[in-house]
């Protein structure tokens, strides 16, 4: 099993993503690289925390691998833009890679070079080690499973790829 923390703007989307996929073991939402322990989302929303809405992510690398992750990570995000996904604004909403196992960084660096030479310009998308992980409060987990009609930035026909993905490759 790898691990990659994935920043993608509000973490009940990129959360909802990420699971419909086989070989993704777990989801967890959180708060990623800020200055305070285990902060409250009021807090990374109105304090300053610094911490970006996360989404850990454990997976089976037998099959898939974070090339693949990465891949789809980058159809669910404007990677240019800064601070804001959707609408949702703020350096909460920020995007990027997170990591612990440097036996990632080098399909880390590839997918972000490729995505550069695609979009013609250095991206937005912090790729840093992780240096904290809080989970979200108990509410934002699987958020969108508890409230199918709640809030996401991710059009709606991404969150079933996983059944029809080959017309996106």
């Amino acid at each position: 099993m790898k691990t990659i923390y994935l920043a993608g703007g509000c973490f009940w989307g990129t959360q909802k993503f990420f699971d419909q996929f086989a070989g993704v073991i777990s989801t967890t939402v959180g708060y990623a690289n800020g200055k305070t322990e285990n902060p409250t989302y009021e807090e990374v929303c109105r304090c300053g925390t610094d911490h970006a809405e996360t989404v850990k992510i454990d997976f089976d690398e037998t099959v898939i691998d974070v090339t693949r992750l990465l891949d789809y990570y980058f159809l669910t995000i404007d990677p240019l833009s800064v601070n804001k996904q959707g609408g949702d604004v703020g350096r909460q909403y920020r995007t990027g890679i997170y990591y612990t196992d440097d036996t990632l960084l080098p399909a880390v660096g590839e997918a972000v070079a490729k995505e550069e030479a695609k979009v013609g310009a250095k991206l937005a998308v912090e790729v840093k080690p992780l240096e904290n992980f809080w989970p979200a409060e108990e509410y934002h987990q699987k958020y969108l499973d508890k409230n199918p009609g709640g809030y996401c930035h991710i059009p709606k026909r991404l969150l079933t790829l996983a059944d029809g993905e080959a017309k996106y490759q």
